[in-house]
């Protein structure tokens, strides 16, 4: 009887502890990784925790951002979300075009650099919090600065347009 009694204490004890250690890698994997749901080379909406086909929400210092839209589920979960992150990007080439890989730089107004990044798609979402902003766009080093305001609440929208390719 105290044989099985010692028994199965241990393994209480140690299901407890993988479990414990398991919760925590995971959470260290994740804030390693800055990304929310996936992985880091994980770049597409499937399966990732966000649902609903949105695009990976990354982390930069205190700004979260998503990006994507090439495909048609990225683009209305990107368009959907629109009302709950305070600025969206548009960009577009001519005829409409969609475009990505666009280099994307937010300066606040101080001229300190508040994100840094690359585009995966033509819609960018970002958290930013409220005050004036300058976004500069860069596609084929050709260089857009458009000024934006961030309320208090509400949201701020921008779109940049390329006529050559």
């Amino acid at each position: 009887m105290i044989h099985r009694r010692t028994v199965a204490r241990a393994v209480s004890v140690a299901a407890a502890t993988v479990l414990t250690l398991g919760l925590a890698g995971g959470a260290l994997a994740q804030q390693a990784s800055e990304v929310t749901g996936g992985t880091t080379t994980d770049s597409t909406s499937a399966g990732n925790a966000n649902g609903g086909g949105l695009p990976q929400v990354q982390q930069q210092g205190d700004v979260s951002y998503t990006s994507g839209g090439v495909g048609l589920d990225e683009s209305k979960a990107l368009l959907a979300a629109q009302s709950q992150w305070p600025l969206s990007l548009r960009f577009t080439g001519p005829g409409s075009d969609y475009l990505a890989d666009v280099k994307v730089k937010i300066v606040d107004a101080h001229g300190g650099s508040v994100l840094d990044t690359t585009s995966r798609g033509p819609y960018m979402l970002v958290r930013l919090r409220p005050g004036r902003y300058t976004v500069h766009a860069a596609y084929k080093d050709n260089e857009q600065s458009k000024p934006v305001t961030i309320p208090a609440k509400g949201t701020a929208k921008a779109a940049f347009y390329w006529g050559t390719q």
